[in-house]
């Protein structure tokens, strides 16, 4: 078990999700689903130690080793940074990016589309040294290409020993890139 919540409840000044129970075990692809505002990206917060907790638990593995990709993008307007400088400073590798961003890594990022600096935002966390891979919302601005390759890339990343949790409002991607679904009610 890399990380397990037992009846956690959290939010800010009020709770915003829960109680929700459940663990994560390496070599695991978790989906994590439910309506907009009922508190997806506010748990992924929570298990960080992000949020207030008000009743509930949540253990961590020792040693854990969690990396969190947002919803939010960094500005790159002007930034003179390209692709591979991005990987290289992340200590990404390049090998197994698609085609259709490999070939581009030598571009400014202010010059990729949003769905080329999104993929390479996901790929720089899916190629850190974590054991635990927290995604919110991963496939916001992908192309059907960039999503299948995702769950491909996801898959890779699980078998090689991580545990991977997914915020995502895509069903057939979950149903395609999870092997279990947790659901949160609205």
């Amino acid at each position: 078990m890399l990380i397990e919540a037992r009846e956690l409840c959290a939010g800010y000044a009020l709770p915003v999700v829960g109680p929700v129970s459940f663990a994560l075990a390496r070599g695991e692809v978790v989906g994590l689903v439910g309506p907009n505002g009922c508190g997806k990206s506010t748990l992924l917060a929570a298990l960080l130690g992000g949020v207030r907790i008000f009743a509930g638990s949540v253990e961590r593995a020792p040693g854990l080793r969690p990396v969190l990709q947002t919803q939010r993008q960094p500005d790159v307007d002007g930034l003179p940074l390209s692709g591979g400088e991005l990987l290289a400073l992340t200590g990404a590798a390049t090998d197994g990016l698609p085609p259709w961003l490999a070939d581009r890594l030598d571009w400014r990022l202010d010059r990729l589309s949003g769905g080329q600096r999104q993929f390479l935002h996901l790929w720089a966390c899916l190629q850190a040294p974590g054991d635990l891979v927290l995604l919110d919302e991963p496939t916001n601005n992908l192309d059907p290409a960039g999503v299948a390759h995702l769950a491909g890339a996801l898959r890779v990343r699980a078998d090689a020993g991580a545990g991977l949790l997914v915020v995502s409002h895509d069903a057939a991607f979950v149903d395609a890139a999870c092997d279990r679904t947790i659901r949160l009610p609205g």
